[in-house]
């Protein structure tokens, strides 16, 4: 611009000084004005071309890269708040399963506690059973032995009594009556079957 005004200015000095030159008043000389305007309008354009286009070339494109920067920009953040969103969403699937497999982990524990339970109630119920059949062999076997001792001791009680030896099989014919009315009395008598086990 400043180039331009020069230049202009310049023409219009000498104009000034070719007026002066021939003496003769204020003349106008087309063909330098026209001549020079058009150097002045080939000047603007060249500038234009030169200059300012590659200007507005290169503000167009700090534009366009602003503009896609904010659209990037803007893109980001949407996906930012997708992400936390999705982030979220995982966190509640997470503990929704985590909360499950508690769940199912303390059915399982509760479930394998009472099969354990059970089992242990069974073989205790198994062990007590055993138990009530060997108190009842041994009870058994005890009698047994007793009933033979109280055979042998009311023998030789007899014999001492009598004053002679008896037979074998009258030996074991009173025993065995001796033995069944004790055994009638002790069953009829209440009590009397606690009182001979004790």
């Amino acid at each position: 611009m400043l180039a331009a005004a020069g230049a202009a200015g310049e023409i219009l000095v000498r104009v000034l000084a070719q007026a002066e030159e021939h003496g003769s008043g204020f003349q106008i000389n087309l063909f330098w004005i026209i001549t020079q305007a058009a150097s002045f309008l080939i000047f603007l354009w060249l500038l234009y071309v030169l200059a300012f286009k590659r200007i507005g070339a290169t503000l167009e494109e700090r534009r366009s890269k602003i503009e896609q920067g904010l659209r990037d920009a803007d893109q980001a953040r949407v996906d930012r708040e997708q992400a936390a969103q999705e982030r979220l969403a995982v966190l509640a699937a997470a503990r929704t399963e985590a909360e499950d497999i508690l769940v199912r982990a303390q059915k399982v524990a509760d479930e394998s506690r009472e099969r354990d339970l059970a089992e242990t109630r069974a073989q205790v119920d198994q062990m007590r059973e055993r138990a009530a059949a060997d108190i009842a062999t041994e009870k058994e076997r005890a009698i047994s032995e007793v009933r033979g001792q109280v055979a042998e001791l009311a023998l030789a009680a007899a014999a001492r009594v009598v004053g002679e030896t008896m037979t074998d099989a009258r030996e074991r014919r009173l025993v065995e009556e001796f033995l069944g009315q004790m055994g009638n009395n002790q069953s009829g008598r209440p009590g009397g079957g606690a009182a001979r086990n004790n």
